[in-house]
This record gives C-alpha cells, structure tokens and sequence, in this order.
C-alpha cells in the first residue's frame, strides 16, 4: 500500500516548497491578510497530510482500524486500496504519526494554559495599577480604553471576558490627535481578526517541533504578518502617515531607530512600509492567490480518495 507513503511525500514537498515560494513572492508584505492565509493553507496541507497517513497506515496494519474506516465503502473501493498488502512498516508508520498528533494537541493545550497565564497575571495588574472612575462598578468597563500610568509610552490589548484595551498616560502625552487613534484601531485590528490564536496556534508547533522549518518560519511570519495587517487597519482610517508617526512615537526611547538591532527592530521596517507604500495587487489577483491558498489543502484530500473514486469508475 503505497498511499501513506506517497501522502508523506506530499507533505514534506509542500513543507518545504511552500515556505520558499512564500519567501521569493513579492507581493506578502503588500497583501498581508492574503498572505496569512496562505501561510495557514500552506500548514493545514502539511498537517492533513500526516493526518490521513496516519489513518491509512492504521487502517491497513489493523484490522479493527481498517472495518471502521472502510465500514460503508463498497467491496471494489476495499480492494482498491489494497489494505492486505502492507507489511510491518504501516504499523510503525501510524504509531509515530499518532505520537506526533498527540505531541501536537499536548504543545497546543500548553501554550493556550501559558497564554491564560499571562493574561490572568496582567489582568491582576491592570486591578491593582488602574483606579475605577467615579461611579464605575469593577467589571463594568467592557472593552472600553482603560488608562495606566507609566513612564513608557506603550499600547496593548488585552484579550478575554471582558477584553480591555490599554494604552500608558506616557502614550497619551506622546500620541498627538489622530494618532492615539491609529493606535487603537490597530489594536482593534489585532482582536477583531483574533490574532492571538494564530500566535498561540504557530507557537505551540514551533516549540512541539523545534526542528521542522516550516513551523518555525510559520511562527515567525505570524508574528511579522499580523502587525502589517492591523497596521493596514488602522492606516486605512486614519493615514499611512498617521500611523507611521504613532509607531514612531511609541518606539521611538526603545532604539528601534538606531544604529544597533533590537527585539523590536520590525518596527523600523513597518514604518519605512507605511511610508513608501507598494502597490497593492488588482482584487482580482488577490482573489486568485486566495482561491489557490484553498486548494493548497484540498489536494491530499484528492490523492487520498483517488484509489476509491478509480475503483467506482
């Protein structure tokens, strides 16, 4: 029974292919959403591959696997398949591909207990460091702006029940008319399209699988992608050249601008972006490269029924 194999091939091929295709592209950093999904197509491929090599492999190894899976297909589709024909490799095939699905759910769990964590602990900060207004009932702020005080000009959002959007009284000095705006709609940007799923989603296969590129480059797009996206949300309202001033004006004490790298030295990139605009693609190109993202997905699906689909005519 070849099928798994030939599953897995497909899989490393789009592992590895799809990265490089993604990194000579020219048009991520200029279509940002459509990006993040291929990006999320091009991963959903690689992980339903090993999803339907694993259940084939199970299938032809045990017996019991193999009636459950086959339960309603016809006796040509069986046979098609050719379930008797594997040897002691399909066994061995679907043990570590089931270890590796439950390694996966393990690293996700993880990192979505980690991410509440964090959440929890800065929530218990933002009690004890913001002072209810007069007349305020605790709990009733919704998604309102809630205001901090601190000597860094800094702006976040707070997901959870409820969310909370938080911006530093050093923000507000600094952020001048529409660019404390631009700021919150890009932070808005950020939980309307929740990005933070994706974050938690990308990390917890990079951490699971620390030597698997494409879980790396995966993670590390994420984080790049999603910042271009929400700074699209809020240079669409109020300005590219709003939303560059406010990026300039929070990061500006962290030397982001300066002649040594830092953890935030992306920022500098998104402000020569927001400056020097590129032309965005034609909708229609856009919607190409959507509806081809789609297919990225579909195909180990096809590969997979196509012994059956043969075996009905």
């Amino acid at each position: 029974m070849m099928l798994p194999a030939a599953l897995l091939v497909l899989g490393v091929l789009t592992a590895v292919a799809g990265p490089r295709l993604l990194a000579r592209a020219d048009w991520p950093d200029r279509e940002p959403v459509v990006a993040l999904w291929m990006w999320q197509c091009v991963v959903a491929a690689v992980l339903v591959c090993c999803a339907l090599s694993m259940t084939f492999s199970a299938a032809a190894a045990w017996q019991a696997v193999g009636g459950s899976v086959f339960a309603t297909a016809p006796g040509a589709v069986v046979e098609a398949y050719a379930l008797g024909t594997a040897g002691p490799v399909a066994a061995a095939t679907a043990v570590v591909l089931a270890c590796g699905g439950l390694w996966s759910a393990a690293m996700l769990v993880r990192e979505v207990v980690r991410a509440r964590a964090r959440r929890r602990a800065r929530r218990a900060e933002l009690v004890m460091r913001a002072p209810l207004l007069p007349g305020e009932e605790p709990g009733g702020r919704g998604d309102r702006l809630v205001v901090l005080e601190g000597e860094r000009p800094d702006a976040w959002w707070l997901p959870g029940t409820p969310p909370r959007l938080v911006v530093t009284t050093a923000a507000l000095r600094r952020l001048k008319g529409r660019q404390l705006d631009a700021v919150l709609a890009h932070e808005r940007g950020h939980a309307r399209a929740r990005h933070d799923w994706l974050l938690n989603c990308s990390g917890a296969l990079a951490s699971g699988f620390p030597q698997v590129p494409v879980f790396a480059a995966f993670r590390d797009e994420m984080h790049r992608l999603v910042e271009l996206a929400a700074d699209d949300v809020a240079s669409r309202r109020f300005g590219r050249l709003t939303t560059a001033l406010a990026l300039v004006e929070l990061n500006e004490d962290r030397g982001v601008f300066g002649p040594c790298p830092t953890p935030h030295a992306q920022v500098r990139a998104r402000v020569h972006r927001l400056l020097a605009p590129p032309d965005r693609l034609t909708a229609g190109r856009r919607l190409r490269l959507t509806a081809a993202a789609s297919l990225v997905p579909v195909v180990p699906v096809l590969l997979a029924f196509m012994p059956g689909l043969r075996a009905l005519g």
